[in-house]
């Protein structure tokens, strides 16, 4: 280190303390660092800025850390159904069909105690219950509005989240009615979802949030709600759902996927009749301007890690609350890799919902909050 010239620029105190670090390596009063064999020896570079001094230590770098993930940003997705046990999923590895009987409230409870106190609920309709037209939705004894009010009774500041849509209850596995000519219906599909949404904030529903990308239905719900005294009741409108090939696991798990059509009643093989297509970005803007007008009080993009650049696109757009959901593909995929021994899970999850907040989204929605919040809550 002697040996070194010095820089020009380097002042009598940089000196002074050079020497001191010198001599303190002589004495052995500090930790002397062997260097690598090899490596040559060059004086330090004339740099005005060294980035990696904000990174030398771990308390630097939690400092200067500019996004910060919480609990509190994660809405946990729970599926339900009418059987007393709880029903592993298995395209989704540590997922459930949750008993309303047994299995609800204690998933929830182990939710809470990490910190998450935000879920969305996804009934798993008996397939005899399940019409053309999908009037279950709104059955104001249906599974959806019992597991609402189980919610709300056991635990009143929990925030509970709906799905607005028909493909639960719809024989045909769309979010609207079917046409026997193959085109799903609008208008009439909407008019059912706002008596979905009532039904739902009847039952004591924090946010109604409608899945379907029909034309019109969140300034439709918003009537709706408004009529019927419900002024409170938010909604979160999934703004940018694209028609995505990660939903597959989700779809089992409901058992919501659509159906073979035949020559009689045709049904179209998949949603991109009126969910986004994935190769389109400028689209997700005219969906925002309408929902905003509307009145949707959060507006979701779904998925989210290959959406990136959509979540940022909306929040760039709005001063409204953006939230993203890490589908259930995302999850699979990533419990697969873990279990195959390709990556570290925990790295990876937390690495996954760090980038989704980082993009712009106040709220994501995951399979993995419970998980999440307690490897945040160890790191702490």
């Amino acid at each position: 280190m002697g040996d070194y010239p010095l820089s020009a620029r380097e002042s009598a105190r940089g000196r002074e303390r050079r020497a001191r670090v010198e001599k303190s390596e002589i004495d052995k009063d500090v930790c002397v660092c062997v260097m690598v064999v090899g490596a040559p020896v060059v004086p330090p570079q004339d740099l005005p800025s060294r980035p990696r001094r904000n990174r030398r230590s771990p308390t630097v770098r939690k400092a200067f850390r500019e996004t910060i993930l919480t609990p509190d940003n994660f809405i946990y997705p729970i599926f339900v159904h009418e059987g007393d046990e709880n029903i592993p999923i298995g395209s989704m590895p540590g997922q459930d069909r949750l008993s309303f009987k047994n299995g609800l409230i204690k998933q929830v409870r182990e939710a809470r105690a990490a910190g998450v106190n935000q879920v969305v609920v996804f009934p798993k309709t008996p397939d005899n219950l399940k019409t053309a037209c999908g009037k279950e939705a709104f059955n104001p004894n249906g599974l959806a509005q019992r597991s609402i009010s189980l919610l709300k009774d056991t635990f009143p500041d929990l925030e509970v989240y709906t799905d607005v849509a028909l493909d639960p209850y719809n024989t045909m596995g769309h979010d609207g009615m079917v046409r026997s000519d193959g085109v799903i219906m609008n208008d009439e599909t909407v008019y059912y979802l706002c008596q979905q949404a009532v039904s739902q904030a009847r039952a004591g529903a924090d946010v109604i949030s409608p899945s379907d990308m029909m034309d019109g239905r969140v300034g439709a719900i918003r009537q709706a709600l408004d009529d019927e005294g419900f002024t409170n009741v938010a909604i979160m409108s999934y703004t940018a759902k694209y028609n995505s090939a990660y939903y597959g696991p989700f779809r089992d798990a409901l058992a919501s996927a659509p159906r073979p059509g035949s020559e009689d009643w045709k049904i179209p093989k998949d949603k991109a009749e009126y969910q986004m297509d994935p190769a389109n970005y400028r689209e997700c803007l005219r969906e925002a301007a309408l929902d905003e007008a509307e009145g949707a009080d959060i507006m979701m993009v779904k998925p989210a890690g290959a959406y990136l650049d959509i979540i940022r696109a909306l929040r760039d757009s709005t001063t409204l609350p953006i939230s993203a959901y890490q589908v259930s593909g995302e999850y699979s995929m990533l419990k697969a890799a873990a279990a195959a021994g390709y990556l570290n899970e925990r790295d990876a999850v937390l690495e996954s919902l760090i980038a989704i907040k980082r993009a712009g989204a106040d709220l994501t929605l995951t399979y993995y909050a419970i998980d999440a919040a307690k490897w945040i809550q160890e790191g702490n």
